[in-house]
């Protein structure tokens, strides 16, 4: 067994591979929309699954190229547009390829497995990462496939932020997963590339108040009394927790809300984890700290926005409070806070927020903000290339962003991952737990499963 969380190096047999799609696809530049085209959004979102059976690279590379004739924009490269607009991004759908590395790495899923309840950075080394002087030049696609000594597989993927959200990456990976299995059927969801439909009005019309954004003033002074929470995290040596809440632990959180108020799984958990984070960094009572969490809209416009509309179709709801109403007041009243923001996303609301980023010195608000992402319900951990789902799924690395996550095998189970402050782990872990936890013997096998 490994005795250090370390990886072992990855050995490159051959140099990487672009795979391009295998028969024509349009060649023109996209349009990417305004929520696709957010400063907040320019990184990939990279997934890593362990597999206990391999799928062959040429099999995986063969699929790939035939669903990538469907999904071509992440063949393609991001460019500048040629307006005068020179903030803008678009897609230059020209087949250039997906990124495809083939490597092999000495440990055995178990092995992996043992250190994988923990993130740590030097899982990075199965992710190939590509030279390049500017996020532009990255590939919206990379892919790698790592073998392991048991026959295992890990397959990592990088897939650009700007071009698809977590519900575009699923559909993504399951359609190439689809076509992997069953090679003679199309995918059962066939993607949408048109961003027309979340285009900005003209003239645009930004009637509310966005919270979640901010302008970007340069020539304003420094505010010395703001204190830049975001800023502070990143200037200190930050540690990954991941903690682990069963039905149990959720039914408990959700009873302190009951019977006036109710809510829903995420609006219990999502208010916990916000309150808990706030309590572990022992902030100032009378700042402002923000919740930004993202919200699918594709059901909430009209016209709706049609299956398999492949952009970011999902928007920041943002609940803000006082630090000492969080820490004073009970579990109830930031629950009511995230429903009060989820309500306000409206129609006009989403259409208000599309117009207000015509302005590219409005940029979304992470000073004093905490930030959540939901991944637990993208059905990213039933995925399945032909030999068996996943026996772990999660992000390549860990984030001062919040990562709701799916539990392989536990359908109704979250695991909760998120970086913070070293000098505060352990405070920041018992208020996640602390109310919620159960009588020691129902809790054993938490303790032992569930913080970790």
């Amino acid at each position: 067994m490994l005795k250090s969380p370390e990886l072992p190096d990855c050995y490159y047999p051959n140099q990487p591979t672009l795979v391009c799609p295998n028969s024509p696809t349009p060649n023109h530049s996209l349009y990417l929309s305004n929520l696709d085209d957010q400063k907040f959004l320019r990184f990939s979102i990279k997934y890593l699954y362990l597999f206990q059976k391999p799928v062959s690279s040429d099999t995986l590379k063969s699929s790939l190229s035939r669903v990538l004739v469907h999904y071509y924009p992440l063949a393609g490269r991001l460019i500048w547009t040629t307006s005068l607009d020179d903030h803008k991004l678009e897609v230059d759908c020209n087949g250039e390829g997906a990124v495809f590395a083939e490597a092999f790495m000495d440990i055995t899923a178990q092995e992996f497995l043992e250190f994988s309840r923990k993130p740590n950075r030097s899982w990075r080394k199965l992710l190939h990462r590509v030279d390049a002087l500017t996020f532009v030049d990255v590939p919206p696609l990379i892919v790698q496939v790592t073998n392991l000594r048991c026959g295992g597989m890990i397959l990592c993927t990088a897939i650009n932020h700007c071009i698809c959200d977590g519900i575009g990456t699923s559909q993504f990976l399951h359609a190439w997963a689809h076509l992997t299995a069953k090679q003679n059927l199309d995918p059962p969801i066939l993607p949408v590339h048109s961003r027309h439909v979340l285009k900005p009005r003209s003239p645009p019309h930004a009637p509310f108040p966005h919270p979640q954004f901010t302008r970007t003033n340069p020539n304003a002074r420094p505010d010395t009394c703001h204190v830049d929470i975001f800023k502070l995290l990143q200037s200190q040596p930050v540690v990954p927790t991941s903690l682990t809440f069963t039905p149990a632990h959720l039914l408990r959180l959700k009873r302190q809300c009951v019977p006036s108020l109710k809510c829903t799984t995420f609006e219990a958990l999502a208010s916990h984890t916000w309150r808990s984070w706030v309590r572990s960094l022992d902030l100032s009572p009378s700042l402002n700290v923000k919740l930004l969490f993202s919200v699918n809209v594709r059901n909430k416009l009209s016209p709706e926005i049609p299956q398999g509309y492949y952009g970011n179709g999902f928007v920041l709801g943002c609940a803000q409070a006082h630090v000492k109403d969080l820490t004073t007041a009970n579990l109830h009243r930031a629950v009511m806070s995230v429903q009060r923001a989820k309500s306000a996303l409206t129609d006009d609301y989403v259409r208000s927020m599309v117009d207000l980023l015509e302005d590219k010195t409005v940029k979304t608000d992470l000073s004093a903000s905490f930030v959540i992402s939901q991944w637990a319900k993208l059905g990213l951990e039933d995925l399945d290339f032909g030999e068996g789902k996943p026996i772990h799924m999660g992000p390549v690395s860990s984030d001062i962003y919040c990562l709701f996550l799916p539990v392989v095998g536990d359908v109704n189970s979250v695991r909760v991952q998120v970086s913070v402050p070293e000098s505060v782990v352990e405070k920041f872990e018992y208020h996640m737990m602390n109310e919620c936890c159960l009588d020691k013997e129902e809790n054993g096998e938490e303790n032992n499963n569930g913080l970790i």
